[in-house]
């Protein structure tokens, strides 16, 4: 059986999930970003205690399909954008179409329907977010990061970094604060 968690962008939250679990007996086959796979059929019962636990975790259940499908792309976005190891080399229009099984103008669509935003503006807001982490690391200059995020220039990687946070790169690297924000606030309006 599948189920569905909001929130769930991080590896720190497959644990909290993978831990509620094990607490209310139940067993995962998979528990990936967004979604897990478990063994059993729950009960409304242990339903309930599972949306409590996750609630105190900052997670939650959902049932919507709508809300899945847009969970799903936010998911998808962060994988490629945050946890891959590789280059952007894919066309993210086809990356979602393909991984969601959807037309990407029927996804594009719903998502700014239900976020206010769309998904290019999404994937921008994570993108930045993930070169001002590569930024921080300083193991790589702007160039290597400008390649690395798929840029088709580092003047271009400049422009839209600065549009959004209103700083330039090499400005970014110079702040003794430099502000990161949590994935799950990525995209949502907070930047």
């Amino acid at each position: 059986m599948k189920i569905y968690i909001k929130y769930m962008v991080s590896n720190r939250c497959k644990l909290a999930v993978k831990t509620a679990l094990k607490e209310l007996g139940l067993h995962f086959i998979v528990v990936d970003l967004g979604e897990v796979e478990i063994m059993e059929t729950i009960s409304s019962e242990q339903r309930r205690q599972l949306t409590i636990a996750l609630l105190s975790s900052g997670l939650e259940l959902m049932d919507d399909k709508r809300a899945v499908l847009i969970e799903q792309i936010k998911n998808a976005i962060i994988e490629m954008v945050h946890h891959s190891d590789e280059n952007i080399k894919i066309n993210f229009s086809d990356y979602l179409g393909a991984k969601l099984n959807h037309d990407y103008t029927y996804l594009a669509n719903l998502f700014s329907e239900v976020q206010g935003t769309t998904i290019e503006q999404f994937i921008i807001s994570h993108k930045i977010e993930r070169i001002k982490e590569l930024i921080i690391y300083d193991e790589l200059n702007i160039t290597e990061i400008a390649w690395k995020m798929n840029y088709s220039s580092v003047a271009h990687l400049s422009n839209q970094f600065k549009k959004v946070t209103g700083l330039s790169p090499s400005h970014f690297k110079l702040l003794k604060n430099k502000r990161r924000s949590p994935l799950e606030e990525i995209g949502n309006g907070a930047i």
